[in-house]
């Protein structure tokens, strides 16, 4: 399946957090934000009810022969699967149920989200206390192992929700750092080598084609997204927040644009406003259209080429803020695509 089928009719969605602990409640949020053509619906996560639903932690209970505790410093790799691992289980099996409860009948797009490899790498600890980053026999098997799982959870929700068209999204936050040679070690005295950015794509294109047919995207809430090597590991999208964009990446944005990768623009605050409230719609946007005229782009391919989220997850939003946020995004979009120019 092509990315254009299955982002064709997906103006907004969101990022993949939300606040509370109440998977029916958080479901039946992003359900209903974006149901019945109204976007992307995707798989909530939950990361207040703590360990094993934060972000590392949830993916670790997403690897294929490969397991995780929590240390004071973090998740850690551990011989075999203990309460920690199987917590995180636990609750991905909640929110699948949650999700399977309020998509019956469902038949549009549909994203899940999972910390990318070298995310994953620069966050897990070996047992010895440092970073898979550290050791790249250790990060190739942690990419092996990460896209073995993601195989097994793309199947588990195609069976759950058998009319839903896929996406998988890969949150690498840290790949910048990676690349750059800025993640810390455990001592916060020095930096891991920067990661040969060849070794980068092949990983990231290794991960993202265990997706198979299923659309992929990529999304990153750092500064200094590398934008052309994502397009090269054949990320179909990319998501990113439109406020840290600087002159140097616009370029890039408009290469990929017009090579059709789908751009995610992340545009609405991820947490409540100090003025507590938010702009109107169309001032959402108003980046979007005057970044896409000085790119020289054809106002006319915004639908076709944009989808519109928060700048970030929802985490840390007030449970009404994170409802009005996914609504705006929608309201934004159509804003967007009611006046392009």
């Amino acid at each position: 399946m092509s990315e254009n089928t299955v982002f064709r009719n997906c103006p907004a969605t969101g990022i993949g957090s939300m606040p509370g602990g109440d998977a029916r409640e958080a479901a039946k949020t992003v359900a209903g934000s974006f149901g019945d053509g109204e976007g992307m619906p995707y798989l909530a996560e939950l990361p207040a009810r703590g360990p094993g639903a934060d972000m590392i932690g949830r993916t670790v209970g997403l690897l294929a022969e490969l397991y995780g505790h929590v240390e004071p410093s973090g998740w850690r790799i551990s011989d075999r699967p203990g309460r920690d691992t199987r917590r995180a289980r636990s609750w991905l099996g909640e929110d699948l149920d949650a999700l399977e409860e309020f998509t019956q009948g469902y038949q549009g797009p549909l994203k899940v989200q999972a910390v990318g490899p070298w995310t994953l790498a620069a966050g897990l600890e070996r047992r010895g206390g440092e970073a898979f980053l550290g050791d790249p026999g250790a990060c190739r098997d942690l990419a092996d192992s990460l896209a073995e799982g993601l195989r097994g959870h793309l199947a588990e929700v195609r069976r759950r929700v058998p009319g839903a068209r896929l996406a998988l999204q890969l949150d690498e936050p840290s790949l910048t750092a990676v690349l750059r040679g800025r993640v810390r070690t455990a001592s916060g005295y020095r930096t891991y080598r920067a990661v040969d950015r060849q070794i980068v794509e092949a990983t990231l294109r290794q991960v993202l084609g265990a997706a198979g047919d299923t659309a992929t995207l990529v999304h990153t809430c750092a500064p200094e997204v590398p934008f052309a090597l994502l397009r090269r590991a054949g990320a179909d999208g990319i998501s990113f927040d439109l406020s840290l964009l600087t002159e140097r990446e616009e370029e890039a944005i408009g290469e990929a644009a017009e090579a059709g990768t789908r751009m995610f623009f992340g545009v609405v605050p991820g947490t409540d406003p100090a003025s507590g409230r938010l702009s109107d719609p169309g001032g959402s946007v108003m980046g979007v259209r005057t970044l896409w005229r000085r790119l020289g782009l054809n106002p006319g391919t915004l639908t076709e080429s944009v989808t519109i989220t928060p700048s970030c997850g929802l985490a840390g939003a007030s449970p009404g803020y994170a409802r009005a946020a996914l609504a705006h995004c929608g309201q934004a979009a159509r804003s967007l695509a009611d006046n392009p120019e």
